[in-house]
């Protein structure tokens, strides 16, 4: 992950939710709606940057720890 987003993973993801939450339950301007739609797919955005940097660590983990295993057996 180049650059750690600003938002911790817990906090976008639960601000996403209640996002989602307000935008299903509905009885908001249009321009309302938008700001949340737009804010959405930020925190989505920051979301799926925290995910792809913990996948790029596990699998960073299990290379070095294949190294390893690899290492031992010669």
């Amino acid at each position: 992950m180049a650059e750690k987003p600003d938002l911790p993973y817990e906090q976008a993801r639960d601000e996403l939710v209640t996002v989602v939450q307000k935008l299903e339950a509905g009885g908001i301007s249009l321009e309302e709606s938008l700001a949340l739609w737009e804010r959405g797919e930020e925190l989505a955005t920051i979301c799926q940057q925290w995910l792809d940097g913990a996948r790029e660590r596990l699998e960073k983990a299990q290379a070095s720890a294949q190294d390893d295993a690899d290492s031992e057996e010669r």
